[in-house]
């Protein structure tokens, strides 16, 4: 009898596809923080249509790592996720913040891969 794969979210980093957490530790409208082999920590959120997303965890104006915390919406279209302390909203494809051209955070390559 052959394990039970379960979908797991996975990023891209260093050139290679790294498994992150399964799929099913994402909600709808709620970021997941989680902690890169090189220290760093990624927000990672999931939108009503399945379609996956990861960025910074760190939000650039206060150095707090908390825009997996951040509340989510849209604007124009674009995903977005506001963070929950000065509010500044970050574009989920682009890492752009949609309030000041100038500042954007990383946003790492993300699949689905059961």
């Amino acid at each position: 009898m052959s394990p039970t794969t379960y979908p797991v979210l996975q990023l891209r980093l260093g050139g290679h596809w790294l498994p992150i957490c399964e799929r099913s530790a994402l909600i709808a409208g709620r970021g997941v923080a989680a902690l890169l082999p090189d220290g760093r920590q990624a927000a990672l959120f999931v939108d009503r249509a399945g379609r996956t997303y990861a960025i910074d965890n760190r939000d650039p104006y206060s150095g707090a790592q908390v825009l997996s915390r951040g509340l989510t919406g849209t604007s124009d279209g674009r995903a977005f996720v506001a963070s929950p302390l000065l509010k500044q909203r970050f574009d989920l494809e682009t890492g752009r913040c949609l309030d000041d051209e100038s500042v954007a955070v990383t946003v790492y390559p993300s699949r689905i891969k059961s």
